[in-house]
C-alpha cells in the first residue's frame, strides 16, 4: 500500500471536507436503516394489535409517533443523500484539482528525457484513466469502508441494547466474517489479476492509437488485416481477464450477502428465544432483522471496490514511477558563473542513461553577449549536447553553470491553442504591438493578417494549420521574444528554403543583440553570424 502514501497524504489535507462528506453519508445510511427498522416494528406492531382487537381484546397502539419517525427518516433519507452527493461530487472535483496540480508539478520537475520514456498514448492514460483511479479512492474506497464498519457497529449495539449480549456477539462474529469477505479476502482474491488488467489495458490503449497512427504505413506494408487481429486478440484476453475479476467479485458479493442473511436468521432464531421468555416483545424481535437486512445495500459497494484496488494501486505505482524517474539528482556538481560569463560548462560529460557517452572532458566558456555556432552532422550529437548544456539531459560528470536559457529545440513544437497563447509562452507579458513585430521579423504577419481572428487564430493541433517552415519560423519567434539572455537555437531553420533563411539570418543579427547564443546546425551556411564556430567530430 505505500504506493497510495503520497496520494493519501494529498487527500488528506482535506481533513474537514472529508468528515463533513462522511457525515452526510452516514446520515443517508443510518436513516435509511431507521426507516426499515421503524417500518418493520410499525408495521408488526400493528397486525399484533389488529389480531388482538379480533380476539375480542383490549389493545391500543400509537399511530403518531412511528409515524412521525417513519416520515422523519424517509425525508432525512432524502435530504442527506443530495446532500452527499451534491457535497462529495464537489470534493471529489477538489481532490482531482490537487491530484492533478501534484501531478503536473511532479511532471515539471522532470529532466526531458524522464518525460520522453513514454509514448502520447501512455501520458494520455496517466492523465486520465491513472488519475481517474485515485480521484475517487475517497468516496468509492475510504468512505464506504469506514461508514460500513460504524453502521455494523452500531447496528451491534442496538442488537446488545434490544437483544442481550449473547445475540450481539454471534453477530459480530458473522458480520466481522461478511465485511472481510467484502473487502480484505476480494482484494487478496484479485489484485494480482486487476494490477495485471490495469497494465493490460495501458498497452492496448497504446497499441490501438499506435495502430491508428501508423495505420498509412501498415496499410503500405500489406499488414493492417494481421495487426488488427493481433489487437483483436489483446483484446479478447484483456475482456478474459476482466470477466474472472468480476466473477471472483461476484461470489464475493454473494457470499457477504449469504452471510448478512445468516446474521438476520440468527437473530430471529436466537430472538424468538428471548421473545417466549418474555424478554422482548414482538414488533421489536422483527426490528433487529430489518435493520441488519439494511446492511446488504452498506455492504454491496464494498467488494467492487476492493477488486479495483489492485489496479488503483497498479496505476499509483505508475504515477510515483514516471514522476520519480525523472527525478533523479544531477551527478555533476552546479559551478558558479564569474563576471561577465554566460555559461561555463567545465569538464563535463554527456551521456544517456544505458549508453556510452557521447563527449567526455567537454568544457565550453561563453562570454556575455557572445554568439558561438555548433557544428557537425547528423549523430554527431549536436542536440543531446545542447539538452544537456539547457540542463534538460543530466550530467554524470562535471559541472555546469550558464544564465536562465530559452530553448529552441531540433523538435517543432506547437500547441493546438491560438496564435497569440504560442507566442505568449515565450514572454507572457508581451504586447499585441510586440506580438505583431515580431511576427514581421519572422515574415508571417502578412499570413495572420488576413485570417478573421488575427492573433486568436487557432493553430489546430500541433500547429496542424501551418507549413513546415511557417511553424519553424513561429517556434522561433517564441523563443525571440523570450528576456532570457541566453539562447540555444537547435537546427533554427529547419524547413526554411535558402532565401527565407538568408532573410531571417540577417534579422537575426539585430534581433539578438544583447543576447548570448549557442546555434547549432549542419554546417556553417545554416547558421546566423556567430563570433566562433566548433566542429563536432563523429
Amino acid at each position: 500500500m505505500r504506493e497510495l502514501k503520497p496520494w493519501l497524504q494529498l487527500i488528506f489535507k482535506r481533513p474537514v471536507r472529508l468528515l463533513a462528506g462522511g457525515a452526510l453519508m452516514f446520515g443517508t445510511l443510518v436513516s435509511g436503516l431507521a426507516l426499515l427498522a421503524v417500518s418493520g416494528w410499525f408495521i408488526t406492531e400493528t397486525a399484533v394489535v389488529g389480531l388482538l382487537l379480533a380476539a375480542g381484546a383490549a389493545a391500543t397502539i400509537n399511530l403518531y409517533v412511528p409515524g412521525g419517525a417513519i416520515r422523519f427518516f424517509a425525508v432525512s433519507r432524502t435530504v442527506f443523500r443530495y446532500l452527499e452527493r451534491v457535497y462529495n461530487h464537489d470534493t471529489v472535483l477538489r481532490l482531482l484539482t490537487d491530484i492533478r496540480v501534484a501531478l503536473f508539478h511532479g511532471l515539471a520537475g522532470t529532466h526531458g528525457l524522464g518525460r520522453s520514456g513514454l509514448s502520447g498514448a501512455q501520458w494520455l492514460s496517466r492523465l486520465t484513466s491513472d488519475v481517474d483511479a485515485l480521484d475517487t479512492l475517497y468516496l468509492r474506497l475510504m468512505a464506504p469502508t469506514a461508514l460500513a464498519g460504524l453502521t455494523t457497529v452500531l447496528v451491534l449495539i442496538l442488537a446488545a441494547a434490544l437483544f442481550d449480549a449473547r445475540t450481539a456477539l454471534w453477530l459480530t462474529l458473522v458480520l466481522l466474517v461478511a465485511l472481510l469477505m467484502a473487502t480484505a479476502s476480494v482484494y487478496l482474491a484479485t489484485r494480482n489479476l486487476s494490477a495485471r488488467q490495469s497494465t493490460r489495458q495501458d498497452e492496448l490503449r497504446t497499441a490501438v492509437i499506435e495502430h491508428i497512427e501508423g495505420l498509412p504505413e501498415l496499410t503500405a506494408a500489406g499488414r493492417t488485416g494481421k495487426h488488427a487481429a493481433w489487437l483483436m486478440r489483446q483484446a479478447h484476453q484483456a475482456n478474459a481477464e476482466q470477466a474472472r475479476v468480476d466473477t471472483r467479485v461476484g461470489w464475493h458479493l454473494a457470499g457477504s450477502h449469504l452471510l448478512i442473511h445468516l446474521a438476520t436468521v440468527v437473530a430471529l432464531w436466537l430472538g424468538l428465544a428471548l421473545f417466549q421468555a418474555g424478554t422482548i416483545t414482538g414488533p421489536v424481535l422483527v426490528l433487529l432483522p430489518i435493520a441488519l437486512l439494511g446492511l446488504a445495500e452498506v455492504f454491496a459497494m464494498l467488494p467492487d471496490a476492493f477488486g479495483k484496488l489492485g489496479a488503483t494501486l497498479a496505476s499509483a505505482a505508475r504515477l510515483n514511477r514516471d514522476c520519480r524517474e525523472g527525478q533523479r539528482p544531477q551527478v555533476g556538481a552546479v559551478g558558479k558563473l564569474t563576471s561577465g560569463t554566460a555559461l561555463q560548462a567545465d569538464n563535463i560529460t554527456v551521456k544517456h542513461a544505458g549508453y556510452a557517452p557521447l563527449f567526455s572532458h567537454f568544457s565550453l566558456t561563453l562570454r556575455s553577449g557572445e554568439r558561438v555556432g555548433v557544428i557537425g552532422h547528423s549523430g554527431s550529437g549536436k542536440s543531446s549536447l545542447a539538452d544537456a548544456l539547457a540542463g534538460l539531459l543530466p550530467l554524470p560528470h562535471g559541472s555546469l553553470a550558464r544564465e536562465a536559457c530559452a530553448y529552441l529545440t531540433q523538435k517543432t513544437v506547437l500547441f493546438d491553442d491560438t496564435l497569440r497563447a504560442n507566442l505568449l509562452l515565450g514572454a507572457p507579458n508581451a504586447s499585441d504591438t510586440e506580438l505583431w513585430r515580431i511576427l514581421e521579423q519572422m515574415e508571417l504577419a502578412d499570413r495572420f493578417a488576413t485570417e478573421p481572428e488575427r492573433l486568436d487564430t487557432w493553430l489546430g493541433s500541433s500547429g496542424s494549420r501551418l507549413s513546415g517552415g511557417e511553424a519553424r519560423r513561429l517556434a522561433l519567434a517564441r523563443v525571440l521574444l523570450s528576456p532570457a539572455p541566453l539562447l540555444i537555437l537547435d537546427e533554427p531553420f529547419t524547413g526554411l528554403d535558402m532565401e527565407t533563411r538568408a532573410r531571417i539570418a540577417k534579422r537575426l543579427e539585430t534581433l539578438l543583440t544583447g543576447k548570448t547564443v549557442i546555434v547549432l546546425a549542419h554546417g556553417p551556411d545554416a547558421l546566423p553570424g556567430t563570433d566562433r564556430v566548433i566542429s563536432l567530430s563523429s
